[in-house]
């Protein structure tokens, strides 16, 4: 046997149990390498790093100046879990960047400059389990159907952005759902954001921070918490008629009185004519009578 056979397979296989990386792996310029894990936390990057070992499982890339993931990089991590890009200046160019890496478990993309999560964004992440994109203060949009296929995502973090609005169905939808953070951000509580509210009310997920879940307009709502703004929407969307209501309801109320005026009109011109067609009848019968007594 090779004196580089088995015992330096055992040596390995030691290393790798104590989380050390044996000396020949590659490791990027300024992170830190364990087994299967690349550490570049607080480097300065302003790229993301190359020469990471392709079977990195765990990489992390906290408190950078990075400002754009590469999609074709990151497709080769294939086998990556957890990937940890907190406190960059990731913008809003992500959709499709995730395209390469399934396996994804846990993304952190909170502290960034995210302005929308779109379809595209996260739809490929199928075994996505932790989403964080919290204190993403230009983050303004999130579209109904962005999670649909993050069906295993069990925490959601989006408190303190940009949102003003979030529909239902974006967050119903989800069966794995067990935590939602919400709280520090701009909701507009309006008739259209009832269901959501609703939703929190009645929904077994459990919300961090809930006495910051609150209202920022309108001015009447302001800093209401969400089951005090519920109860106060009921009764105002519920029990009042808004501008659009009028609007319809003289709409159709025009409707009717146009359809009440044409139907009489029409009835008037059959009256007239039946009546006008019987004289004649009774004209022609008498000049008969006179032609017979004749």
């Amino acid at each position: 046997m090779s004196p580089l056979g088995r015992p330096w397979s055992l040596s390995l296989i030691f290393l790798l149990g104590m989380g050390m990386a044996p000396e020949g792996i590659n490791c990027p310029s300024r992170c830190s390498c364990q087994y299967l894990e690349v550490n570049c936390t607080g480097q300065h990057l302003h790229e993301f790093p190359v020469d990471i070992p392709l079977d990195t499982r765990q990489l992390i890339l906290a408190a950078n100046n990075i400002s754009y993931l590469p999609a074709v990089e990151l497709s080769f991590l294939a086998d990556l879990v957890y990937l940890d890009c907190r406190k960059n200046l990731l913008g809003d160019d992500l959709d499709f960047t995730f395209i390469g890496v399934a396996k994804l478990v846990y993304l952190d993309l909170s502290f960034n400059n995210l302005t929308q999560v779109t379809f595209s964004t996260f739809s490929h992440l199928l075994s996505l389990v932790v989403l964080k994109i919290s204190d993403n203060p230009n983050l303004v949009a999130i579209e109904k159907d962005a999670f649909s296929n993050n069906t295993w995502l069990r925490h959601l973090d989006v408190s303190r952005t940009g949102l003003t609005f979030l529909d239902t169905s974006t967050i119903q939808d989800l069966p794995n759902l067990r935590l939602l953070g919400l709280s520090e951000n701009l909701w507009h509580c309006n008739c259209s954001f009832l269901d959501f509210i609703t939703w929190m009310m009645d929904s077994n997920v459990h919300f961090p921070d809930a006495d910051n879940i609150t209202c920022y307009t309108p001015a009447g709502l302001h800093a209401l918490r969400m089951p005090a703004a519920e109860a106060q929407l009921h009764f105002s969307c519920l029990t009042q008629l808004s501008k659009q209501d009028y609007v319809f309801l003289c709409l159709v109320g025009f409707c009717i009185f146009l359809a009440g005026t044409m139907a009489a009109w029409l009835a008037g011109i059959c009256a007239v004519i039946y009546e006008v067609q019987t004289s004649k009848g009774e004209e022609a019968e008498e000049e008969e009578e006179e032609e017979e007594d004749t």
